[in-house]
């Protein structure tokens, strides 16, 4: 793996660390958050090379709108950084307590991004494998959630792809010990929902970092979440 090269404040391997018994969240595949679409208008205060990086992507599939990243906090842009984790180079490291995630790269650096994190009582926690990885996903509800919103009858055999299904433009698919944990690491279209605890269990990146995540991991790359 490539070193990264972007530069960012350093966050010490003690700090990542720190709190780690009380940290226990991800995501459940069920992730219902799904925000509207939106076209960027008002980019005051965010630096050309973040617009650039969080842009249009009209030749999607689904076309994706721009990101409006003057709402999202600064520390939840991607950016390259010192690697606070200590994993070996391709791991994929979940910071629930601070909503980052880490893809491990060469050269103690990691690419970090913001996330979304599920709600206390949808959590996961500790190593598994990224099995395998979908573009343009299906999202399935687990019978459970169905239970809890009998709204969500109509998905029991999926909701086809689209740029208003929950799963967004790519997924990650988590398993442990050849068993399908029903987690995700997963696309998103609401700003809003970033650097928050607000869903169903999954682990929700803008629509352009899932983008960015999943053509730099391999089906197979171990991930952790804390």
């Amino acid at each position: 793996m490539k070193a990264f090269a972007m530069t960012a404040s350093p966050l010490g391997r003690r700090q990542f660390l720190a709190g780690g018994a009380s940290l226990a969240t991800l995501l459940l595949a069920g992730c219902s958050t799904s925000g509207t679409t939106r076209i960027a208008e008002d980019t005051k205060g965010v630096p050309p090379d973040v617009v650039a990086m969080y842009a249009a992507m009209p030749y999607e599939r689904f076309p994706i709108p721009a990101a409006r990243m003057e709402l999202i906090d600064r520390e939840f842009w991607r950016q390259a950084v010192d690697d606070p984790t200590g994993e070996r180079p391709g791991t994929v490291v979940v910071d629930t307590a601070n909503r980052h995630l880490y893809l491990v790269g060469e050269n103690r650096r990691a690419m970090r991004y913001g996330v979304g994190i599920g709600r206390d009582g949808f959590t996961w926690s500790g190593r598994g494998v990224i099995q395998y990885k979908k573009e343009w996903p299906t999202w399935t509800p687990p019978s459970e959630m169905i239970a809890r919103q009998p709204e969500l009858e109509p998905y029991r055999h999926g909701m086809a792809p689209s740029i208003d299904n929950p799963l967004g433009a790519r997924a990650l698919y988590i398993f442990k010990d050849g068993r399908d944990t029903i987690y995700r690491v997963h696309g998103a279209t609401d700003e809003r929902t970033i650097g928050k605890a607000i869903s169903s269990g999954c682990v929700r990146l803008l629509n352009q970092d899932i983008i960015d995540l999943h053509s730099r991991v391999p089906s197979g790359s171990p991930i952790m979440v804390i």
